[in-house]
């Protein structure tokens, strides 16, 4: 994959994060804080815990760090994977998002 086809795919995770960040905060209370700053996105919770996602470009991967530890993702086959499990990004987030949040949060790769 080149750089180019890496960021592509890479920013798009990003923007569907904070897209559903978004759309979880219409839905529920969980008052989920997004900031982002290049290729990274912080998650905020009410009770001041945070999830940093970001991109590791020089890797072609994406890195979830949360209360649960860290997590490094690399697409394979349009899907980003764990390099450890095969897990998938953004139901490792909504796991760790609902873990830190004390509610059900749901991610997608559509927001």
């Amino acid at each position: 994959m080149t750089d180019l086809d890496y960021l592509d795919h890479a920013e798009a995770a990003l923007a569907a994060i904070e897209t559903a960040c978004d759309r979880i905060n219409d839905e529920t209370d969980a008052d989920v804080d997004n900031q982002r700053t290049g290729g990274m996105v912080t998650l905020t919770f009410a009770n001041r815990s945070q999830i940093i996602i970001n991109l590791q470009k020089p890797l072609q991967e994406i890195w979830l760090a949360a209360r649960a530890g860290g997590f490094h993702y690399r697409l394979v086959d349009g899907r980003w994977r764990d390099t450890k499990d095969a897990g998938e990004l953004f139901a490792g987030l909504s796991r760790c998002a609902s873990e830190q949040s004390g509610q059900s949060l749901v991610f997608s790769p559509l927001g």
